[in-house]
């Protein structure tokens, strides 16, 4: 739980450039209407690379010391409409500390101090610690729960208040999840 807040400050870091790709290749995707196999890319470099987007999820890659392959996605709708930093949903697998699917939200802007957060899926809740502008589950054992849930699950939401006292609520869409999870699991075997 320890190193939670700093493996969110080091994604936030390398993520500018990884966004710029994923935006790249969704739009090469687009543009050429490929749906039966994903818009691949080689994973080269320190930085997060796209190495494959299934849906609304992108597969990084960061060859850094220590690899780390993680599933992300933004928001399909923020609600209320404010003025924040983009929004981000990653499940992380990082070899070299055994940890497998492990979920962290970005909101996009500073939570407010003692508030926690929550995730719905399919009715079921999932409590969520915050820190600064990230959020993670309350309970890691749930972990699985949630991640099976989000295999099944056409979208979630995530509730967060902000500094300012505004309740927020993000919306994620599912599409591709299973088969980015999958392809995350691959590269960081």
């Amino acid at each position: 739980m320890v190193f939670r807040p700093i493996l969110a400050t080091i994604f936030a870091i390398g993520l500018s450039l990884a966004m710029a790709v994923s935006g790249t290749a969704q739009a090469a995707s687009k543009k050429s209407n490929a749906k039966s196999a994903p818009k691949e890319t080689p994973a080269t470099g320190s930085g997060p690379q796209l190495v494959a987007q299934y849906g609304d999820w992108g597969v990084y890659v960061s060859n850094a010391k220590n690899k780390v392959c993680y599933a992300l996605s933004e928001p399909k709708s923020r609600a209320p409409k404010l003025s924040r930093d983009p929004g981000y949903f990653f499940v992380s697998t990082r070899p070299s500390e055994n940890v497998r699917d492990e979920v962290s939200i970005v909101v996009g802007f500073e939570i407010k101090d003692g508030m926690d957060a929550a995730l719905n899926i399919g009715g079921a809740d999932y409590p969520l610690y915050t820190k600064n502008d990230s959020a993670w589950l309350k309970n890691a054992a749930e972990e699985g729960k949630l991640i099976d849930a989000m295999r099944k699950g056409h979208d979630l939401t995530v509730k967060s208040t902000s500094t300012r006292g505004n309740v927020t609520t993000d919306r994620y869409a599912l599409s591709g999840i299973s088969q980015a999870l999958d392809r995350a699991a691959q590269e960081c075997k």
